[in-house]
């Protein structure tokens, strides 16, 4: 593979995974900025500054400074609206809704949960879109300090505010931090994934399970593995990966430890395991699907799962390296390699590798899009497009 283009410089980190749209490629900085790039040439459409992010040193822990925009905006196509959560001073995060042709704000909100500290949340998972509403869910920041929950809020794409919010019910903590944010069913429910409480666990607060919610974020049923005491006390979130919705109603789930869980999604609680096994050393970010295999990021590789209405088994597993979000095209699926900054492609049906390019600086997480041919990716302050 060879770079296509490149775009102008961007004015900061980006953590966020490049959405494109009508022909324009929209990504976000920590410098709370926007961009609009056309998505054959990467040319710069437009660019809108949302306000100035909070340093690092204003905050009680983290690892990303300064802190502005770090989940991936969500694109309303039919409407022509991109939604962006930024974090701007003084320290409060507000949803913005922009014009996707010209990047003119329309409105904007604060989003942040009544009650909640901005200054211990951070908004990392993805945007997503439920009907006509925005789903921002929220965790803590890297370091687990100061007295955080795991939310998912909605608001109304007219800019009236929050219409609903839910939180986990564990003490402190038990983040919805996994970058590709909720999954949503055909019904409009959803389903998030909580992470490690840091107070003991108690035996309904929910951390360390996948969780459904209706539309109106009511809490519909959830699963909480047998080990879940074990897995807050060793901080082995569950919640490291968002919930892949298979054929068959079927919802898989796998977290730190590496264990896969195959789940009946109409019924997480009582028997909702139908399979689970282990898949790899340890699993982080986003799966992505295309039936019958399911492809997990881990710690050490790439792994492909051959799925079922009633079980999983690895198809292959690549050579070790720290594996970053894949996406899948064709006969091809890409991954990021973490620890060495490279963009790698392998056969989807063997696992072969098919290509390595070295990029740039890369933010943690950082997953590449397809958009016909081209595979885009933002590393080194740039976003790039790859093609054969």
């Amino acid at each position: 593979m060879h770079r296509v283009w490149s775009s102008p410089a961007l004015d900061g980190d980006a953590y966020a995974e490049p959405v494109v749209a009508n022909g324009i490629v929209v990504t976000a900085t920590e410098n709370d900025t926007v961009f609009g790039l056309a998505s054959d040439t990467g040319a710069l459409r437009w660019k809108t500054h949302l306000g100035e992010p909070i340093p690092g040193d204003q905050l009680p822990c983290g690892n990303i400074d300064p802190s502005g925009i770090t989940s991936t905006p969500v694109i309303d196509p039919g409407r022509g609206v991109v939604y962006a959560v930024a974090f701007v001073q003084p320290a409060h995060h507000e949803l913005v809704a922009l014009d996707l042709t010209t990047g003119a704000v329309r409105w904007r909100t604060t989003i942040d949960p009544r009650g909640a500290n901005p200054k211990t949340e951070q908004q990392r998972s993805a945007l997503s879109l439920d009907g006509d509403e925005v789903v921002v869910p929220f965790g803590g920041l890297f370091g687990d300090c100061g007295d955080y929950h795991g939310y998912v809020v909605t608001a109304g794409i007219d800019g009236g505010g929050i219409r609903a919010t839910y939180m986990v019910p564990a003490a402190l903590a038990a983040a919805v931090w996994a970058p590709p944010g909720a999954t949503t069913d055909t019904n409009g429910d959803l389903y998030v994934t909580s992470g490690n409480a840091t107070e003991s666990p108690q035996s309904s607060d929910l951390s360390d399970s996948v969780i459904r919610l209706s539309r109106t974020l009511a809490f519909v049923s959830a699963f909480t593995p047998s080990n879940r005491v074990a897995l807050s006390e060793s901080d082995a979130d569950l919640g490291s990966v968002s919930p892949a919705l298979l054929d068959g109603r079927r919802l898989f789930q796998v977290g730190k430890q590496g264990v896969g869980y195959l789940l009946d999604a109409d019924h997480l609680a009582g028997s909702a395991t139908v399979h689970q096994g282990k898949v790899c050393g340890s699993a982080y970010g986003g799966t992505a699907y295309a039936p019958p295999l399911l492809f997990v990021p881990c710690r050490d590789g790439l792994v492909a799962l051959r799925t079922s209405p009633t079980t999983f088994a690895v198809a292959w597993h690549t050579r070790s390296f720290d594996a970053g979000p894949p996406v899948v095209g064709g006969s091809t699926v890409w991954s990021i390699d973490l620890s060495d900054d490279a963009l790698v492609a392998f056969d989807v049906s063997t696992g072969r590798e098919l290509s390595h390019v070295a990029l740039g600086n890369l933010a943690h997480f950082t997953t590449p899009t397809i958009v016909g041919n081209r595979v885009l990716v933002a590393s080194g302050g740039h976003v790039d497009a790859y093609g054969s």
